[in-house]
């Protein structure tokens, strides 16, 4: 069974974005694409983790109950969508995760950072999931990229701790979901969603799955909210690369994505973590 979640986030959040945005009031707008993610879902009878940006929540707190009631799970993308890798983060971070859990009832035990920015300098992360009482992460990417990743990290899920973000830890308790990797033209690539799902042919994308498959590991794969509802989200002038990464396929988004849920099974975080106990039971 393959790991499906969703970075729910409007179009103001990514850094890339964020960075060129010289708008003053940013209004969202990708939060009206809601019904059609969860029609999407439903129609392939498929459960998804929802890691939401909090202040989505505080705009439209009817965001927790339709989520909820079409038996997904909510999780945790930040209040703003801000790195947690940046100066001082640490405080500002453990503030945030108490907002989110008044926001959501405590429904929230799984987190995903921004821009996987989870690494050397933002190690502290683990220890606060676990003093929040969270169950997992799934913030890194084990191949590094210019934006972000820990190269030398498991593929496979394994217990994580500040001292020892890579792999598996006897002190951990926080279980870490990487993503999906695979190897195109001789060199190691994610292939878990986002960017890559837009612009790798998908037959790269079906047999990462198919392999890991093979080795009995979840293909934890993630797709934006604006990505599946490109129809909210404008497009403002960025630099050359940036607006590349950014834009670049971003219709052919949603019909990959109904190809890969036609064709493979994926659940929730948190279903898989209840299946798997059920397993050793």
């Amino acid at each position: 069974m393959n790991i499906l979640g969703i970075d729910f986030e409007d179009w103001f959040h990514p850094e890339l974005i964020q960075k060129h945005n010289t708008t003053n009031k940013n209004e969202p707008k990708v939060v009206e694409g809601i019904d059609k993610i969860i029609e999407l879902l439903r129609k392939n009878e498929t459960k998804a983790t929802f890691f939401v940006v909090g202040e989505l929540l505080e705009y439209k707190p009817e965001l927790l109950d339709k989520i909820l009631e079409n038996e997904h799970e909510i999780a945790f993308h930040t209040m703003k969508h801000n790195r947690i890798d940046l100066p001082g983060r640490k405080e500002e971070f453990q503030n945030e995760i108490k907002k989110f859990d008044q926001l959501t009832k405590g429904k929230s035990k799984g987190f995903r950072a921004p821009s996987f920015s989870l690494n050397r300098n933002s190690s502290w992360l683990i220890d606060v999931l676990e003093k929040n009482n969270y169950k997992y992460d799934s913030s890194v990417v084990p191949v590094k990229t210019s934006m972000y990743g820990i190269p030398n990290a498991e593929k496979k899920p394994y217990n994580i701790s500040g001292e020892f973000l890579e792999g598996n830890s006897i002190q951990g308790k926080i279980i870490e979901f990487p993503l999906l990797v695979t190897k195109f033209l001789g060199k190691k690539i994610p292939a878990g969603g986002g960017f890559y799902l837009r612009t790798l042919p998908l037959r790269v994308i079906k047999n990462a799955i198919k392999s890991y498959q093979e080795e009995n590991i979840p293909g934890v794969f993630y797709i934006h909210s604006w990505e599946l509802t490109p129809e909210f989200m404008p497009r403002i002038s960025l630099p050359k690369k940036d607006d590349f990464i950014t834009y670049h396929n971003i219709n052919k988004a949603y019909p990959k994505m109904k190809e890969l849920l036609e064709e493979f099974e994926f659940t929730s975080f948190e279903d898989f973590l209840q299946n798997k106990s059920k397993e050793i039971q």
